[in-house]
């Protein structure tokens, strides 16, 4: 349950840090960069974090962190530049910049284990207005195991679709993928009540 595809082995010092350390460092960096409002700020964060990724031999999945969500900036840079100005534009990209890096490489270099581990402590306290702490833990691990599994179900459907010979229309792999789910979720279920969980 260490990886889902972002998790990279490692054993420099990011990896020695507490997963809730990180977690706190990265909500405290959100704080500032939004209380703060400063582009130049900003910016001086998405730099730092970059010579972070390069200072810790991570700089290969710089671009794997960024590259899911460049539309969207380019989107939001567009749309600030338009209806507000460039200032905006800058201070807002660059904010969203940082935070997703940083949050890359928390998720890089934090077993997913651990981070199962901390949010199971955090629960805790709950347990005395009926929260199962461990049922939290679990719910959790099967929200991040049910991310690679929706991608390789459009993955399975895709491939069959282009072996099939047909062509255009990704919507048409949306029916496919839903049905692979639910079947997909059915046998989870059962596997879990076989295990005695409700």
């Amino acid at each position: 349950m260490n990886t889902v595809g972002l998790y990279v082995p490692g054993t420099s010092l990011p990896y020695r840090i507490p997963a809730g350390v990180k977690l706190l460092a990265l909500l405290g960096t959100v704080t500032v960069l939004v209380v703060l409002a400063d582009p130049w700020v900003s910016l001086g964060a998405v730099l730092a974090v970059v010579l972070l990724y390069i200072l810790w031999g991570l700089a290969a999945h710089l671009w794997h962190a960024f590259r899911p969500v460049l539309l969207f900036l380019v989107a939001i840079a567009v749309f600030h530049a338009v209806f507000t100005d460039v200032h905006t534009a800058v201070r807002v990209c660059s904010q969203l910049t940082a935070v997703i890096l940083l949050a890359g490489l928390v998720t890089r270099t934090t077993p997913v284990s651990a981070m199962l581990d901390l949010f199971t402590r955090l629960a805790r306290p709950l347990q005395h207005v009926g929260v199962r702490p461990e049922r939290v833990g679990l719910v959790l691990a099967l929200t991040i195991r049910c991310i690679p599994m929706v991608a390789e179900a459009w993955r399975a459907s895709r491939e069959a679709y282009v072996a099939r010979g047909l062509r255009g229309g990704a919507h048409r792999m949306v029916v496919p993928v839903i049905v692979n789910l639910i079947r997909s979720a059915e046998a989870l279920g059962l596997a879990l009540s076989a295990r005695g969980l409700d």
